[in-house]
């Protein structure tokens, strides 16, 4: 779907000034993604950030012995990935 045409669902997009919406629309791109997708793994590198639409991501603390524990999640009022707004490179949790 072309970015011009991607709704704006989440509500972080929708309150963007519409100049502002011209400026990151072509960097935008909807996609669909299965039940249960790990977006990032603890400690990768992130690529891409997510504004939810229909979705909820669950951000969970992954331990050393390998159990987690949810600490945040993310609807569509949010955004998966805001450390890359902060110039960080990587996450401490799988989303």
């Amino acid at each position: 779907m072309p970015a011009s045409t991607v709704p704006r669902d989440n509500q972080l997009l929708a309150a963007m000034p519409d100049a502002d919406w011209a400026l990151w629309a072509p960097m935008v791109e909807a996609v669909e993604l299965p039940l249960g997708k790990v977006l990032y793994e603890s400690g990768s590198r992130l690529r891409h950030v997510y504004f939810p639409t229909t979705a909820i991501v669950s951000l969970l603390y992954v331990m050393e012995d390998g159990a987690s524990a949810e600490i945040a999640v993310v609807g569509h009022e949010g955004v998966v990935g805001v450390s890359l707004f902060m110039g960080g490179e990587s996450t401490t949790s799988r989303a």
